[in-house]
């Protein structure tokens, strides 16, 4: 039984198809990549998956269950959305911001428990965000305010981790640290869906890859077999570098981290 499941999505916009009959499959403790060039439809996707916008047609169903019968606190507590862009107009602090992705297991008015704070501890450190904690949120840089709105996503323990280009605005190192965090997040049985620009850490980080291409799936599986020379062709218009005349696997990752945080 896959964890969520979409067939046929179609999404327009101003009479322009953004997606065209896209089917879309995870499974429990996987790590799908959405990848594609430029307007190919990945944040579409994402934001329909996260219920931001509706499909004009087409199904979506979280384990088996229409997601549209799915009460909305339940979906808060089983997804959870990490957008590409998001501001904070409030000067709240680093932790406070984290804190609030415990809300959707709280009732109204209820404080955060004993529990929930081990938990908030424990994506604190994994995130490498303990000097930044009582830190206002908007003296921060774009990339530890990345990491701080990653961290507040985790929190909520989803089954699904929906995230929009998480490390875009990250160093090399701190990139590995977020691809290292959502692959635990898979290993310890959740899921996670990423759309990611960057084709060798999707390539290496990522248990399939779909790509995208105008709208529609161009190729989807491991990236072997997404990442071969004629749908790179086709999608992006580059090639694999060959090296003694061979192409250089899509998997290669040039560099790694010289020590984990966790």
């Amino acid at each position: 039984m896959s964890l969520l499941y979409g067939e046929s999505l179609f999404v327009t916009r101003n009479n322009q198809p953004i997606l065209q009959d896209v089917d879309i499959v995870l499974e429990r403790g996987e790590m799908l990549g959405l990848i594609g060039p430029n307007g190919a439809g990945k944040s579409t996707l994402l934001r329909l998956l996260a219920g931001v916008i509706e499909a004009d047609t087409g199904s979506l169903s979280l384990n088996e269950t229409p997601i549209s019968s799915v009460p909305r606190s339940e979906r808060a507590r089983r997804i959870a959305y990490l957008p590409q862009l998001s501001e904070i107009a409030w000067p709240m602090s680093v932790e406070r911001i984290i804190e609030l992705g415990r809300t959707p297991h709280l009732e109204p008015w209820q404080s955060v428990g004993e529990a929930d704070r081990e938990i908030i501890e424990r994506v604190i450190c994994h995130t490498d965000l303990l000097d930044f904690r009582e830190r206002s949120f908007n003296t921060l840089s774009g990339g530890e305010q990345a990491r701080v709105l990653l961290a507040r996503a985790m929190v909520t323990e989803p089954d699904i981790l929906l995230a929009d280009e998480p490390v875009s605005a990250l160093d090399p190192a701190h990139q590995l640290d977020v691809m290292n965090l959502l692959r635990q997040h898979c290993e310890s049985g959740h899921s996670v869906i990423v759309v990611l620009h960057d084709l060798s850490l999707a390539a290496h980080y990522c248990h399939r890859l779909q790509l995208l291409h105008h709208g529609m799936t161009l190729a989807e599986g491991s990236a072997e077999e997404v990442l071969n020379e004629k749908n790179l062709a086709d999608a992006y218009e580059i090639e694999l570098t060959k090296a003694n005349g061979k192409a250089l696997k899509p998997t290669s990752l040039p560099w790694r981290r010289l020590y984990r945080l966790y």
